[in-house]
């Protein structure tokens, strides 16, 4: 038993220096996930600017409109398409030309990922109270700085666990980015398994993903903490400040 398990450990990671291989494709996924993350906070956060705002106006300006319309095409398609064709698409028809796998992943799920992340923001957007904002304008602030220095880091900050939970779920798509031949931890596997004749790199990719998710969800959850702790302060002076009113 004992030999089998070493030579299963040892034509997987030892031989050839495959160790390598692996390495390669825990790279590959995290930091596609990563840079996937970071273009789909920025769709995303300008998609729910532009919502927010043309669903608070009364009559939005024409160009805002325009936006808008635009914005809700964009969202229609992504959803509409599975992400394994937006992957080949991006893969064989837009980028073709290009080698290069981290963009052709960051931008496949980026892209998609924005779609779904417009939602979050909007969401915390909205959460954000409406006296604040009257409050910005009140004292002489534009809309946009009103958005920029009071709601939006507000929204973002309430937002944040969420884009935690979405960089976990980029990073478990990026399973399927082997379609576009691109190394990953999954692809991995599969190239292994040709190698060795052997079905054992695919519990290995099982084991890679189900470590790093559950570390990713444990950051997660010490991100919730945090923010929960830094928001019990000012729970705090709100009762103080009530106890002191009856007080008086």
């Amino acid at each position: 038993m004992i030999d089998s398990i070493s030579a299963v450990l040892y034509r997987n990671f030892i031989y050839s220096d495959r160790y390598l291989l692996w390495l390669r494709g825990v790279r590959a996924s995290l930091s596609i996930a990563f840079f996937a993350l970071l273009l789909g906070m920025a769709i995303g956060l300008l998609i729910a600017i532009v919502r927010v705002s043309h669903d608070s106006m009364a009559k939005p300006h024409i160009l805002l409109w325009i936006l808008n319309r635009i914005i809700k095409l964009y969202i229609s398609i992504i959803r509409g398409i599975p992400m394994t064709v937006q992957l080949l698409i991006w893969s064989f028809v837009i980028l073709a030309a290009s080698r290069n796998q981290l963009l052709i992943g960051s931008l496949a799920f980026g892209i998609n990922s924005g779609a779904y992340v417009a939602e979050v923001f909007r969401g915390g957007i909205v959460s954000v109270d409406k006296g604040q904002a009257e409050a910005g304008r009140s004292l002489g602030l534009s809309y946009p700085k009103t958005m920029t220095k009071i709601v939006l880091p507000q929204a973002i900050k309430n937002s944040l666990p969420a884009m935690g939970n979405e960089f976990i779920n980029l990073f478990k798509l990026t399973s399927m980015a082997g379609m576009a031949a691109i190394t990953e931890i999954t692809h991995v596997g599969n190239i292994l398994r040709g190698l060795t004749f052997d079905q054992s790199p695919l519990i290995f990719v099982c084991v890679f993903y189900l470590i790093i998710v559950l570390i990713l969800e444990f950051l997660v959850g010490r991100l919730e903490k945090h923010l929960r702790k830094s928001d019990r302060p000012v729970v705090a002076r709100q009762k103080r400040s009530v106890w002191d009113g009856f007080s008086r």
